[in-house]
């Protein structure tokens, strides 16, 4: 995630019921990131409803808000019989991660004490951090969803140390209802953030009064709220043997704003970055010809990859041409920004890191 805004199609922390009329409309919007709660309409119709948003090319979330274990957990299943991509909320881990570690989903639950609904997100700013580092530091927990702004406390402090304490993206939201809250949101570090409620009832300034033009504004407001975010970006970098030297020659040239960022690479180009510029942040896949190309392929598919940079060099063969292709189907598939030069990489850069 590069700072992405994720549309929940929900009102009050329910599934709204004409929720897949309003998808033809987000979609209309440009919006692919669109999620629902898992109350508010019948199973059969959400499955339908996800199944749309996969079909459009979009990313699915189910967001949990029942506060029992059974529910909870019969919820975990949906989710899993839903085939979508992320499962948000929920606050027992560790009995979920039973039902969902051997499935493809990336699983994103509370920090905190949640009561109540609609939810309310309780408990002092030590209890939460240290709720949200257990979480972490489980292995099939992706990421947390924060309930930021149900918080009746220093919210931009609180979501800040959160962001600050785990080493996984966090998701923020509950009442994310203006301009500044997603300015806020980014400038603490977060991997995204959700918006229903006040999606619904057109809360955001907008030139259009339809609801496909409260997306485009959202959008708008979220792209120039990633410029001020904080959360470390994380860049594939490859290249073919004779234009390994291009992509060594452009990481220096951008060293100071790829400090800080984490940089995935295959074997040998991993080595070449590491030596060339050794203050940066470089993990190592398999070489290329070992599997590193099929790794990056992974990290794609899993929505882990915030750009791929693959400096190619298409005036002779290569062994490694159908990995590419492979690479470049994947990208465009989930929607993962893609360089193939050193031009293309610096918008890549200016778009990602200038402020950082």
């Amino acid at each position: 995630m590069a700072f992405d805004f994720i549309l929940m199609l929900t009102a009050d922390d329910r599934t709204i019921p004409d929720a897949r009329a309003r998808l033809a409309e987000a979609l209309d919007g440009g919006v692919r990131h669109i999620g629902f709660k898992d109350v508010g309409l019948p199973l059969q119709d959400l499955k339908a409803l996800a199944d749309e948003i996969r079909a459009s090319g979009g990313r699915s979330y189910l967001e949990v808000v029942s506060l029992d274990a059974t529910s909870e957990l019969a919820s975990a299943r949906a989710a899993i019989g839903l085939d979508v991509d992320c499962l948000l909320g929920g606050t027992r881990a560790e009995e979920a991660t039973k039902l969902t570690r051997d499935h493809p989903l990336r699983y994103y639950p509370f920090p905190g004490r949640i009561t109540g609904h609609p939810s309310v997100l309780e408990g002092p700013a030590p209890e939460i951090l240290a709720t949200a580092r257990r979480l972490a530091d489980l292995e099939h927990v992706h990421g947390l969803d924060l309930l930021a702004y149900r918080f009746d406390g220093d919210v931009a402090g609180l979501m800040a140390q959160v962001c600050a304490a785990v080493d996984k993206p966090v998701i923020m939201a509950g009442s994310i209802d203006s301009a500044d809250r997603v300015a806020e949101v980014a400038r603490a570090g977060a991997a995204g953030f959700t918006v229903g409620t006040a999606a619904m009832q057109r809360a955001f300034p907008a030139d259009d009064t339809s609801f496909a033009g409260q997306i485009r504004a959202i959008l708008d407001i979220t792209t120039h709220a990633r410029a001020h975010s904080t959360a470390p970006r994380r860049l594939a970098l490859a290249a073919h043997d004779t234009r390994k030297s291009h992509l060594r020659a452009w990481v220096i040239r951008h060293a100071r704003e790829l400090a800080g960022h984490r940089l995935i690479c295959t074997g040998g180009t991993g080595r070449m970055i590491h030596d060339a510029a050794p203050e940066l942040c470089v993990k190592r896949l398999q070489r290329g010809a070992r599997g590193g190309d099929q790794q990056l392929g992974a990290l794609i598919a899993t929505g882990e990859l915030d750009a791929l940079i693959f400096f190619a060099d298409p005036t002779v063969p290569h062994g490694g041409d159908a990995d590419l292709q492979a690479l470049t189907r994947l990208a465009m598939l989930h929607d993962t920004p893609l360089a193939l030069s050193p031009s293309a990489a610096d918008m890549i850069a200016l778009a990602l890191l200038e402020h950082l």
